[in-house]
C-alpha cells in the first residue's frame, strides 16, 4: 500500500503538475474552511453548499477538507496521489453539479449566467496527471519512498 501511495517517477513533470493545481486550489480551500481571501469561512460555505446547493453534510465537509488539505498537500507533495484524488473528485462534481448548466467556456465577459466547466475539466485532468506520476521532484513523497526502500 505504501509503494502505491509514496512511490513516485522523480521527474519535473509531477512537481510543475502538483504545484500548479495545489497553488491554485488552495486559496479556495482557505476561502472554505477559514474564511481567507474573501471567502465565507465554514460556517458560511457549508450552509452554501447544504441549504442552496443541496449537498449532503458529509460530503460538504468533503469538499471543503479536499480543497483546503488537498491544496496543501499538493504543494508539499505529501500523499500527493490521495491529494489529487480527492482534488480530482471535488472538481468533476463542481463541474457537473454547479457549472454543467452554464456550458462548457468560462465568463470571461459576464455575459452569462455563471462558469462553465473548462476550469474544473483541465484541474480534473492535472489531478489525473498525478495519480499516475506521483508527486515528482522535490516532494516528501519522493524522501518517503527513498527513506523507506520503496525507490524513486
Amino acid at each position: 500500500m505504501w509503494q502505491a501511495i509514496f512511490t513516485t517517477d522523480p521527474g519535473w513533470s509531477g512537481l510543475v503538475l502538483r504545484l500548479a493545481l495545489g497553488i491554485m486550489i488552495f486559496p479556495h480551500g482557505a476561502q472554505k474552511l477559514l474564511g481567507l481571501f474573501g471567502g465565507y469561512g465554514y460556517k458560511g460555505t457549508m450552509g452554501y453548499f447544504t441549504k442552496t446547493l443541496g449537498v449532503p453534510y458529509g460530503f460538504a465537509v468533503l469538499a471543503i477538507l479536499a480543497e483546503f488539505f488537498g491544496g496543501l498537500g499538493l504543494i508539499l507533495g505529501l500523499f500527493g496521489r490521495v491529494a489529487a484524488l480527492g482534488v480530482g473528485a471535488n472538481m468533476v462534481v463542481a463541474a457537473l453539479m454547479a457549472h454543467r448548466q452554464n456550458g462548457f467556456f468560462m465568463n470571461w465577459t459576464g455575459q452569462q449566467k455563471g462558469e462553465g466547466y473548462e476550469f474544473h475539466l483541465l484541474a480534473a485532468a492535472m489531478a489525473v496527471a498525478i495519480l499516475i506520476l506521483g508527486s515528482g521532484a522535490f516532494s516528501v513523497d519522493l524522501a518517503l519512498a527513498r527513506w523507506l526502500g520503496l525507490g524513486a
